[in-house]
């Protein structure tokens, strides 16, 4: 029986752009994707904490250290710049031979787009 578990989390990042012409996606902080575990064009959940939206979508990196966290195309307009928003990725695990994976959860500092604490 395969289960999906946790794999990564980005929690309470900051987004900081939107664009409803851009073709899908959304764009994360290569470091941030770095330090969750999450690869690019990687399916991704996004759960907006202001307005309750939830989203899938893929990740593409933006450069590392910008803070960039764009929600692209028709997510831009469920997930608005100024938002916070918690992106997950998930591993589906069989599991009869497999062991479900230790997710890698990145807690976001308040004031900006770093890394506050890296769990576990």
């Amino acid at each position: 029986m395969r289960v999906e578990f946790l794999k990564g989390k980005i929690h309470r990042a900051r987004v900081t752009d939107a664009n409803v012409d851009y073709m899908g996606s959304i764009t994360i902080d290569k470091a941030l994707m770095d330090a969750a575990g999450i690869y690019e064009y990687e399916k991704v959940l996004v759960a907006d904490i202001d307005n309750g939206n939830r989203l899938e979508t893929y990740a593409i990196p933006a450069p590392p250290d910008s803070g960039t966290i764009c929600a692209n195309g028709a997510a831009a307009r469920l997930i608005r710049p100024g938002d916070l928003v918690i992106i997950m990725s998930f591993a589906s695990v069989e599991l009869l031979s497999e062991k479900p994976p230790k997710p890698k959860i990145v807690i976001m500092d308040e004031g900006s787009n770093k890394v506050k604490k890296l769990l576990p």
